[in-house]
């Protein structure tokens, strides 16, 4: 059975960013229940050597949006990256997922093959479709959006899987 690349790729993105919107919430009422300066829990690391917790749902949204975008060949929206809040945070999770949902699905399926070359710096990277989605795009997304909900249940905010999980999607 063949699975589209729609299907494995725009709900799974909206699906988790969805939860990471929710999971964010948690957070705010969290601090403002414990009297913490949000900025505390955002600017938090796992350890010295990684991303704060603003940079982690930064890039879990950058992988989505950049992913969808290249395989369907529609320019991904660009953020500014000095989103300093919770609120600005749910804003940039906000605008990624309307941007997914605005691709049609006809645009991501049949993409399998298509080449995608990533620029970076003064080396690029060559991707077919599916490689970028499977075996870039998904587990960078992953890594990041697990690292964020892992930040905030490190600080005390009462998540658990099914917050990280969230309700799966259909577009």
């Amino acid at each position: 059975m063949t699975i589209s690349m729609s299907k494995v790729s725009a709900p799974i993105f909206v699906q988790f960013l969805t939860a990471l919107s929710g999971v964010l919430d948690k957070a705010a009422a969290h601090a403002e229940a414990k009297k913490i300066d949000p900025a505390v829990l955002l600017n938090t690391r796992l350890t010295p050597d990684m991303f704060p917790l603003v940079r982690q749902v930064r890039a879990a949204t950058d992988h989505a949006v950049n992913c969808c975008g290249r395989i369907a060949g529609v320019e991904p929206p660009t953020f500014a990256n000095t989103e300093a809040t919770i609120p600005e945070l749910k804003e940039r999770i906000g605008k990624a997922v309307a941007f997914i949902r605005s691709i049609p699905a006809s645009k991501l399926d049949g993409q399998e093959d298509k080449e995608i070359v990533i620029k970076m710096g003064a080396n690029e990277r060559k991707f077919t479709g599916q490689t970028l989605l499977l075996n870039s795009a998904l587990p960078n997304f992953y890594f990041h959006a697990t690292t964020a909900y892992d930040i905030l249940r490190e600080c005390g905010v009462e998540i658990g899987k099914r917050d990280f999980m969230g309700t799966p999607v259909t577009l």
